[in-house]
């Protein structure tokens, strides 16, 4: 008998730890809440976590067992559960930021000294980390080159999901526990529901049709051709290798720009593992630069400034619509994301780690590589391999990707009223025009033209060349 330790992996399909560890015997598997962990979540990834392991649960009782829920430290709980069903091994999914690998040292010599066997397994990404370097073997530090050997690089089949036979007959009466009980609020959000049948039929209309049109609309966030999926990659309410299964029968019979589209879907794929990679050779970056900077980066602490971009009232359409649909959805469109995340660091001149933690609180499908990532890439602290000084311009971002303004009346009641022309052109529109238009949204905040001097200023000190 084995224990299954779930984690990021909250289904029984296409689990690779689940049905390929080779420890023998029938699998008990189990879930522990751990207050370390709990500690770094956010009310909306949480209340999504459980929606996702009563899907789980259920799945395990329509094979005729149950799904082990506990509280407590994975230290002392494994143990103690291998004792109690005199399990010969621990399997669990590997995770590759640092607080998980620090947790799973300790859980392996925990075991260790109880003497139960353990095995780790990779899952949660195509290639582990270090699989994909240069040819000198050193990890990439720019995507460019990464994706274009993991698009060349075979991937694991999809795993069918285990027997009844494989699984061990018990039963268990814990129920799983509120949010409330887990001291967490409800999310002001609308959660979306996690399973990994909700995944699977996102994942199937996503590529019916949107994936086809994916290179060309994924940046109109109006047009919502994204696959959303982002959260059930985070929990593993669906395996990363159905997904990818998914595209390559989305190529077949198909050539020119929509086979291009599917490439570029699978290019996001590609991003995720590049920034798990990153993350994992470069555990600091949660907290600190990836790049390295002669002297500090003079970030300024406005905290009016930064409660305006939290609500939404900064007086750039596109901005405050990303910020309001992150507070109804815990969700933002991925363009909208580097957006916001440009305006933070550029024109308001507030550090990353500032934007970072608010969106580890917000959104639903935060991941700690993928999140920081991008974070990084739009402040210039990253790995952004743009050989000039990147910044957005909130207002031509907001006219090319929002031209009639959809994505912002959407998010933004104040501005439905109002043309598209004037919302566009917010920041140059006199005092009257605005309050005629809308007379109850915010002029802006800053001058962009202004800060984007500031920002340029601010890192050529940074990097000692003023």
């Amino acid at each position: 008998m084995r224990i299954h330790w779930h984690r990021r992996d909250l289904r029984v399909a296409d689990n690779r730890p689940l049905v390929e560890a080779d420890a023998d015997g029938p699998i008990v598997p189990v879930f522990v809440f751990d207050r370390d962990v709990l500690a770094q979540a956010g009310p909306p990834r949480v209340a999504f976590m459980l929606d996702a392991l009563e899907s789980l649960r259920e799945a395990y009782r329509s094979r005729g067992i149950d799904l082990l829920i506990r509280e407590g430290d994975p230290r002392e709980m494994l143990p103690e559960l291998a004792g109690r069903f005199d399990a010969d091994a621990v399997t669990w999914a590997r995770d590759y930021s640092g607080l998980a690998r620090e947790r799973d040292t300790d859980v392996r010599q925990a075991l260790d000294e109880a003497g139960v066997a353990r095995e780790a397994v990779h899952d949660t990404v195509c290639h582990e980390p270090g699989a994909i370097r240069t040819n000198d073997g050193d990890p990439y530090s720019v995507f460019t080159y990464f994706g274009r050997k993991w698009h060349g690089r075979e991937k694991h089949p999809a795993v069918d999901p285990p027997g009844r036979e494989q699984l061990a007959d018990i039963s268990d009466d814990v129920p799983i526990p509120t949010l409330e009980e887990l001291g967490f609020e409800e999310p002001g959000a609308s959660i979306p529901p996690a399973s990994t049948a909700a995944a699977r039929e996102r994942l199937e209309a996503f590529c019916e049709d949107d994936i086809y049109q994916y290179e060309e609309r994924r940046d109109y966030p109006a047009d919502e051709c994204t696959s959303r999926l982002s959260a059930h990659l985070k929990f593993g309410t669906i395996g990363i290798r159905e997904v990818y299964e998914a595209t390559e029968r989305a190529k077949r019979g198909v050539d020119g720009e929509r086979l291009e589209s599917v490439e570029e879907f699978q290019d996001q794929l590609a991003w995720r593992e590049f920034y798990t990679q990153v993350l994992y050779f470069n555990p600091e970056v949660v907290t600190e630069n990836y790049k390295e900077y002669e002297h500090e980066i003079a970030w300024q602490e406005d905290e009016d400034a930064i409660q305006a971009w939290k609500a939404g009232r900064t007086g750039y359409p596109i901005v405050d619509a990303g910020m309001r649909q992150l507070r109804e959805e815990a969700y933002m469109h991925n363009r909208v994301r580097m957006i916001v995340a440009s305006f933070l660091t550029k024109d308001l001149l507030v550090d990353w780690r500032v934007g970072y933690e608010w969106f580890r609180e917000k959104l639903v499908d935060h991941d700690t590589a993928n999140d920081n990532g991008g974070w990084q890439w739009a402040a210039s602290t990253g790995t952004d391999a743009q050989p000039y000084f990147r910044i957005f311009n909130p207002m031509t971002q907001g006219e090319r990707y929002d031209p009639d303004a959809e994505y912002v009346k959407r998010y933004v009641p104040e501005l439905r009223e109002a043309d598209p022309d004037i919302i566009h052109g917010w920041h140059e529109a006199s005092l009257t025009q605005r309050r005629n238009a809308a007379p109850e949204y915010p002029d802006p905040i800053v001058d962009h033209s202004e800060r984007r001097e500031a920002a340029i200023e601010m890192f050529e000190t940074a990097r000692g060349e003023s």
